[in-house]
């Protein structure tokens, strides 16, 4: 059967393809308990080890058992669009009108929907190096080019506006971020943020970030949403992290006025409405106790943070940016393999710890970075540690 050619220009998403590797490790002798092995410890992919709180649950239960499964509009239930305005206004201190809002089937839908409606053949979207994959995938699969460009420690492995506009060119037609970022939980500066923003808008460009990590963030200084900046900046957000609905898939934009009928109308055709169950029982999500949940979950997440991070260090995983929000560290491996994929696939083999090779974020220097997720329990965290150690500073 013949493939469409942009089947061809998108990579396998190594993140999986490397968890996949790892259940199979784990489904070996090695790792069964029965036979005297140690069960593979998964610090690999990104996902709360938190489910949805209770009240969101009690939420959908309540909302399967009264048959409120009907379709939605494209753009979402009214009553979850304006609740997300209320809680812009009372985290962040932003008015932001509801009918900005529209409601996606997860964030990957909301990036689908963006590039699809401002992506013409052959532009240009500048991102940082690394980044998450799936953000330039989307930018191909429009037919667009995503533009990688180096982003060190120095930057925060963040874009800056002195990249952006030395960047830029004829076929340039706007930047992608992620504030915080995946896979190094390292945020923009606010100054730089808006400085970016001033040189994509001075050019005609768009300006999309991502900031479904930002109720996630452990330092005040970057707890700032970049809707601050103004209306024609696009933000897309979600339910999965920081309310811990990973598989409930949902998420929202906050769009310019203008551009809201255009993504209603290929929302329509792509999927015609987010799961109305999950919008029904995320409406829970911002009743003051879901509220007060995740916030206790988010200091929870700040002190995994900080027993983690010194601990690799001690291991000779160099920690060049310390993440300031998310649940991602962004580790360097040089000291103890040539490159990230063959260290991970000798820690699943020898340690029964899966990490994620920073081949799937980029080119610029990504292949001797592994990501560790801290999203798992500190016990599971302190096992993973020993392990490690055991195998890369091995008793005399």
């Amino acid at each position: 059967m013949r493939l469409a050619r942009r089947v061809d220009q998108i990579e396998p998403f190594w993140v999986m393809e490397c968890a996949k590797a790892a259940d199979e490790i784990a489904r070996s002798p090695a790792c069964d308990p029965a036979l005297g092995g140690e069960s593979m410890i998964y610090l690999n992919i990104g996902e709360p080890d938190f489910t949805a709180p209770p009240r969101v649950l009690e939420a959908a239960q309540r909302c399967l058992a009264e048959g409120r499964t009907q379709y939605t509009s494209a753009t979402g239930l009214p009553a979850l669009r304006e609740a997300i305005a209320r809680w812009y206004a009372s985290r962040w201190g932003l008015d932001i009108d509801p009918a900005r809002i529209v409601i996606t089937a997860g964030a990957s839908a909301a990036l689908q929907l963006l590039c699809t409606a401002l992506v013409e053949p052959g532009d240009e979207i500048l991102m940082p190096d690394p980044s998450y994959p799936c953000n330039r995938h989307f930018v191909t699969a429009a037919g667009g080019v995503p533009r990688l460009l180096p982003a060190g420690p120095a930057q925060r492995f963040q874009l800056d506006a002195a990249s952006v506009a030395e960047a830029w060119g004829p076929a340039t037609r706007g930047v992608m971020l992620a504030s915080p970022s995946n896979p190094t939980g390292t945020s923009i500066d606010a100054d730089e943020l808006q400085r970016i923003v001033e040189v994509v808008r001075a050019r005609g460009g768009i300006t999309i970030v991502d900031e479904i990590y930002l109720a996630l963030g452990y330092d005040s200084a970057h707890d700032r949403s970049a809707l601050a900046l103004g209306d024609d900046v696009l933000v897309i957000n979600s339910f999965s992290k920081y309310f811990g609905m990973t598989g409930w898939r949902l998420g929202w934009l906050v769009l310019p006025p203008a551009l809201v009928g255009a993504v209603e109308k290929l929302a329509q055709n792509f999927y015609i409405c987010a799961s109305a169950v999950a919008q029904h029982a995320a409406l829970a999500c911002f009743h003051p106790d879901t509220l007060a949940e995740c916030e206790r979950r988010r200091e929870v997440m700040r002190q995994r943070r900080d027993a983690i991070v010194p601990q690799l260090e001690a291991l000779g995983l160099a920690v060049p940016v310390r993440p300031d929000g998310a649940f991602y560290v962004w580790m360097d491996t040089r000291r103890h393999a040539s490159n990230s994929w063959d260290f991970c696939f000798d820690m699943m083999r020898s340690a029964h710890v899966a990490l994620t090779p920073g081949r799937d974020f980029g080119h610029a220097e990504t292949a001797h970075y592994a990501r560790l997720s801290f999203a798992s329990s500190l016990p599971q965290l302190e096992a993973a540690v020993a392990r490690l150690q055991r195998v890369l500073r091995p008793q005399s």
